[in-house]
């Protein structure tokens, strides 16, 4: 699509760095230099107001990638591209069967009510919860790798959704600030949501979780 565009050497192309490393790859495989962007803390998905910052008279699009059931500001970023002259183009994930949406809403609900000492996901703008990805401040305390292994001794599947961010990578590295895919990617991990899930398994989660919630910090 970028070479359909017209996109190539000496352009560039705004892209999160948190994950999607293809969406870079993609950028460079077109001749054009990828230039990362922050991201929204709720969304996980790029900062409409980040993008406009890393704007310069060599942007040539920007790709925004949906997260973890979330959407990306389409509207601002169409904005954005219409004052600057610039292609906007989307990276959705696998979509989750219509049928089990339902179901991974009503356990995301549960843990919403249940889970202490994480913080859970913002569940606006129609979350269909790919992921259901909490965060898990360190404050001084057991940080969020330390806290995922606790979690796996007790019996209860979780991963960390994005290990490395993309300007993190020898290949793509970029002296950038980025606080809040930093943050993110420090923080973040995702509990299991799937709807073959039972209401025991539920419970699992939340009893393995919140063993550990008096090792954390209250989350604001």
């Amino acid at each position: 699509m970028l070479r359909a565009a017209g996109v190539g050497v000496g352009d560039e192309v705004v892209v999160p760095a948190f994950g999607n490393v293809e969406v870079a790859e993609a950028v460079v495989l077109a001749g054009a230099l990828p230039v990362f962007a922050d991201i929204d803390p709720l969304t996980y998905c790029l900062d409409a107001t980040a993008v406009e910052a890393v704007v310069t008279p060599r942007t040539a699009g920007v790709v925004a990638v949906h997260r973890f059931g979330r959407l990306a500001d389409i509207a601002r970023l169409h904005e954005i591209g219409q004052r600057h002259g610039l292609l906007v183009l989307e990276q959705g994930e696998s979509e989750v069967p219509y049928d089990e949406i339902a179901q991974r809403r009503q356990r995301a609900s549960y843990l919403d009510a249940k889970l202490r000492g994480v913080r859970t996901p913002d569940g606006g703008d129609g979350h269909t919860y790919q992921q259901y990805v909490v965060r898990v401040p360190g404050n001084g305390r057991p940080d969020r790798d330390a806290f995922a292994r606790a979690v796996r001794a007790r019996g209860v599947e979780c991963r960390v959704p994005v290990k490395t961010p993309v300007h993190r990578l020898p290949e793509y590295r970029r002296c950038v600030s980025l606080p809040e895919t930093e943050r993110a990617a420090d923080e973040t991990l995702a509990l299991p949501v799937d709807a073959a899930l039972t209401k025991r398994d539920m419970q699992r989660v939340v009893s393995a979780c919140n063993a550990l919630g008096g090792l954390l910090q209250p989350a604001f």
